[in-house]
Parts: C-alpha cells; structure tokens; sequence
C-alpha cells in the first residue's frame, strides 16, 4: 500500500562548547521534525536555545533528543540502569527542553532516544517499556520514536503511547532487518533514494540479502555524520515533500 505522507527527521544540538557541527543547521529547509539534544550525550543551552529558535522560525516539530549521561563518549556507550534510573534520566531530560520550549512558547511533540539506548530499546523490551513508561509519565500525548520492529509494537500496545517508526534512509540493514551497527558505511546515495521510493510506492524495504520485507514507517532518519547527508536530503525533498508524524496521524484519524 502507497504511503501518502512522511517525515523526515535529523538530530540537532549535537554538540557542546567549541565542539559543533555546523551541517545540522544547513538541513532545516529539507526536514520536518528536529530531534534537539537534552545536555546528557549533547547539547549544552546556548546550542539547545539557538535550535529551538530555529525550529520555531522554519515551523518545525520538535522533539527530546535523550541519551544516556556520557557527554564525553556522545552516548554511544551502553550503560545498565535500573528501571527507575532510567525513568528518572528520560524525565529529566524531557523536562528540561519542555521548560526550555516553553519560555519561547513552543511544545516538542516527540522523543526519540539516541546512540546506545536507542540500539538498547530497539533490541530490549523491558529497556524500551521503561523509556515509554517514563514518556507516558511525563505527558501521555508524546510520541516515542524509535526503530520500526514488534518491540516498538509490543511497548506501544501495552503502554498505549502512541509510537513512530523509524527508518534510516543510509544505513545498512541485515537479512533479520536491524541496522547494520558495526557497518559505519552508508549505502550510496542512488540506493538511498530507491529505498525512499520503494517505501513510498510499496511500503517495503530492500534488505542485505536483496530480498524486500514489508514496513511500516513514519519518519525517515537522515544522519547528519553522512559526508553526502545534504545533497541526500535534497534529492529526498524532491521525491516528496515531508509533513510531521503528528499532522500525518492526524489526517489518517480524519481530524484535519
């Protein structure tokens, strides 16, 4: 079944201090949702300030971008916590760009984790019941993002949160379809644009071994470390022109 709408999404705030990376702001024009950094892997609150008003002037949506507390490593090390250590780390984070949001008077609509908890919750239930429960917790409306899978399925049928799947556009995928984490190549840009089609058109992804697997995507993911992640986003733009999850939603229940 065609897909009428999709968003695509990119991190911003990745970065603290000195240490930026001047792509994310060059990509605002092609994408419709922003995942802003919290201050635990990235982020500190000039970086997280300077986004927020960049989204409010490009009417972006705008979500917690949450990690595990290791700035040092950008939160690409996996840490064990408990579950109300992760409660508490997922709310803090939340709260703090929700305070921030405020004072500009903006909202973030969703909450996407980033680098090892989200390889946690996309391989773990009860990592990735945790981060919804604590979503759920802070408000019951957000919407938690994460790899498309039965995990996000499960966690979303028995929290009722309301879930977004995600696809990455230049990553590769296994046979099983998980990202290929330890693979820091991306696929090339034509290949990255049919699997944009292929999803568009047939809801189907082409995986490592060639064979297509149906999918359910809301939002596409667009790495900003990609050297090519600019020209990719807008080629992507020219295929279709993205909407965010909660006005594609919206429209699907009839509300628009």
């Amino acid at each position: 079944m065609p897909i009428k709408h999709i968003d695509f999404n990119i991190d911003a705030a990745q970065g603290f201090g000195i240490y930026k990376n001047d792509t994310e702001s060059e990509l605002l024009d092609y994408v419709s949702s922003v995942n802003i950094s919290c201050g635990f892997h990235a982020g500190d609150p000039q970086l997280i300030k300077e986004y927020l008003l960049k989204c409010k002037e490009k009417n972006l949506t705008i979500g917690a971008h949450i990690g595990f507390n290791d700035i040092q490593g950008l939160g690409y090390r996996p840490m064990e916590l408990s579950s109300d250590e992760i409660e508490a780390i997922v709310i803090y984070q939340i709260g703090a760009l929700a305070s921030f949001a405020k004072a500009y008077s903006l909202t973030i609509d969703h909450v996407r984790p980033h680098g090892a908890m989200y390889k946690l919750a996309s391989e773990n239930y009860e990592f990735s019941l945790a981060i919804a429960n604590a979503i759920k917790k802070f408000d019951k409306w957000l919407v938690y993002t994460c790899l498309d899978n039965d995990i996000l399925q499960k966690v979303s049928d028995e929290t009722g949160i309301v879930v977004n799947r995600e696809l990455f556009i230049d990553k590769y995928y296994k046979p099983d379809f998980t990202p290929d984490w330890g693979n820091k190549a991306y696929i090339n840009e034509e290949d990255a644009l049919n699997r944009i089609r292929t999803v568009l058109y047939s809801s189907q992804i082409k995986l490592g071994n060639g064979v297509f697997m149906p999918v359910k995507c809301d939002t596409i993911h667009f790495d900003t470390k990609n050297p090519k992640v600019n020209q990719l986003l807008i080629k992507a733009h020219e295929i279709v022109v993205p909407t965010p999850v909660n006005y594609n939603k919206a429209e699907l229940s009839g509300w628009v």
